[in-house]
C-alpha cells in the first residue's frame, strides 16, 4: 500500500479535475486564556491534518474571544475558530479526533455542507481573523434594599384606629 506525500513545502496537494469531494464546516471552541499563537498553531496543526487526508481547506475564520450561551467546562468566553474544508468521512473522523485529544479544545461540532464538489474547481478563500467581543468587566453585585417590613404605607395604622382589625391579627 502506498501513500501519496505532499511536498514539503507545506501547500495543498493538488486535486485532479473531477476530484469529487464533500464540504464540511468544523467550529471549535478554544480555550480564552489561550495566548494567540497557540491559537495559531492548533490552526495549522488543522490544516495540516485536512491536506494529509487529501482533503482542501477552503477557509479558516477565527471569530475571536466571544460569551457562550452557556457554561463550557467552567468558562462562558471562548475563542470561536470556524474552518470549511473538503474531503472524505476519514478526513472528518480525523480532524474530530485531533480536536477530541487537543486538551485546549473545549467544544467542536462538525456539519456536512454539500456533497460531491469538485475539489479543482472549489476556489481557496483568504484566512479571516477577527476581534470578537470586547472584555466587559463582570457586574458588580447589587446592594441588597432594605426591608421594610414594618411599614405598610400606614393602611395597618388606619385600620387599628377604626377597630376593623380581625381579633386574630392583634
Amino acid at each position: 500500500m502506498q501513500q501519496t506525500e505532499t511536498q514539503g513545502t507545506g501547500r495543498a496537494p493538488q486535486h485532479a479535475p473531477g476530484t469529487r469531494l464533500r464540504e464540511y464546516e468544523t467550529i471549535f471552541l478554544v480555550r480564552p486564556d489561550l495566548a494567540e499563537d497557540l491559537v495559531d498553531k492548533i490552526v495549522e496543526r488543522m490544516r495540516g491534518i485536512v491536506h494529509r487526508d487529501g482533503g482542501k481547506v477552503i477557509k479558516v475564520e477565527n471569530w475571536g474571544k466571544k460569551k457562550t450561551a452557556y457554561e463550557v467546562k467552567k468558562n462562558f468566553r471562548a475563542i470561536f475558530v470556524r474552518f470549511l474544508y473538503l474531503g472524505d468521512t476519514r478526513a472528518v473522523a480525523e480532524f474530530e479526533r485531533n480536536l477530541r485529544m487537543t486538551d485546549d479544545v473545549m467544544k467542536y461540532q462538525s456539519v456536512k455542507i454539500a456533497d460531491d464538489v469538485d475539489a479543482s474547481s472549489r476556489a481557496v478563500e483568504a484566512d479571516v481573523k477577527l476581534p470578537g467581543d470586547p472584555e466587559m468587566p463582570e457586574r458588580m453585585a447589587r446592594e441588597p434594599e432594605p426591608f421594610l417590613g414594618a411599614d405598610f404605607g400606614g393602611r395597618r395604622d388606619e385600620l387599628a384606629d377604626e377597630g376593623e382589625l380581625p381579633p386574630e391579627a392583634e
